[in-house]
């Protein structure tokens, strides 16, 4: 988590089921992009999401830290950010 991410954020976007469903999709098979995403969600989750709640779902990650994304020419790409979850819980679990 950098400096300018809140804490707050990301505990927001962990709060909601499909947003983590996505970052577990993410964990499982990084670098997915949008349409990727929305069938996996579907086949595999049975979520019935529209692309534009995905999208959405994935600007409130990106937002907190959680994902980044790259664009290769029409494509873009999206990737699980660990950085931010370690940071959680490396404020409680270091002794």
């Amino acid at each position: 988590m950098n400096e300018s991410t809140d804490p707050a954020d990301v505990f927001r976007a962990l709060a909601d089921p499909t947003r983590r469903v996505i970052l577990d999709e993410l964990a499982e098979r990084d670098g997915q992009t949008l349409f990727e995403l929305c069938g996996r969600l579907t086949m595999r989750h049975q979520l019935s999401s529209t692309r534009q709640a995905i999208s959405q779902h994935l600007d409130v990650l990106a937002g907190a830290g959680l994902i980044r994304t790259s664009r290769e020419g029409r494509y873009k790409f999206h990737y699980l950010e660990r950085e931010p979850l370690r940071n959680l819980t490396d404020r409680w679990l270091k002794e």
